[in-house]
């Protein structure tokens, strides 16, 4: 089967760019026009990259994000209208692992999601477990614990969080954590680095807002430790 992605987007004239776009890469598209009926899609045929517009009718979709990341960890990009802060961080919060604002070329588009298929779990073969207090790190099964339970993280969390475990004690800057983790174009976008963080947090620290493992490094980055 080939990548399969789902376009949720109420503007029929950007929908159509868009599948014509990404059909001309060989993947296939299936398109909703509101929350229900892209909630509906997902539920009959879950796709392997999910591309939501913010502002929709009906459900929001922040709402069809999280309701979505609540049941996958497929991708999922966001779209909105504004490079408004607030709109930005409340998607990557929803669950996105990235973002576009309109208008976007569709190359931009076709990059970027070829970027999140390649952000797989695999990782070098031979790389050993990890352990940092009680948290615990299987790379090889892309497996994650604490205190011996399972965590689920996202395919962007996982790459995030293995990243920072490589080096342990190393600060990572938040420019070298999205050239390593989203690929290059990203330079600058330091939201992309700190929401996820933050919701890796949420997962990882036993609390978060008192970190003992993902820690922040005032002016320069952040570092995984014991």
């Amino acid at each position: 089967m080939g990548t399969r992605i789902l376009s949720v987007e109420d503007d029929e004239r950007i929908r159509t760019a868009v599948k014509l776009a990404l059909e001309d890469e060989g993947w296939t598209v299936e398109e909703a026009t509101d929350g229900e009926s892209a909630i509906a899609a997902w539920s009959r045929t879950p796709a392997d990259v999910v591309l939501i517009d913010i502002m929709l009718p009906g459900i929001d979709g922040f709402e069809v994000c999280r309701q979505i990341r609540r049941q996958s960890d497929v991708p999922i990009i966001m779209v909105t209208a504004r490079a408004d802060t607030h709109d930005v961080v409340a998607g990557l919060e929803a669950g996105a692992d990235d973002y576009l604002t309109k208008p976007f070329a569709p190359k931009e588009l076709s990059a970027r999601i070829r970027a999140l298929l390649r952000r797989t779990r695999s990782v070098e073969p031979g790389t050993p477990r990890m352990t940092f207090g009680d948290l615990e790190i299987i790379p090889q099964e892309g497996v994650v614990t604490m205190s011996g339970t399972d965590l689920h993280l996202t395919k962007t969390e996982f790459r995030l969080l293995i990243e920072l475990a490589s080096s342990p004690g190393r600060v990572f800057s938040r420019e070298a954590l999205l050239e390593r983790v989203w690929g290059h174009g990203y330079f600058g976008d330091g939201r992309l680095v700190d929401v996820h963080i933050r919701r890796l947090r949420t997962k990882v620290e036993q609390d978060p807002a008192n970190p003992r493992h993902v820690v922040t490094v005032r002016g320069l980055g952040y570092k995984l430790q014991q």
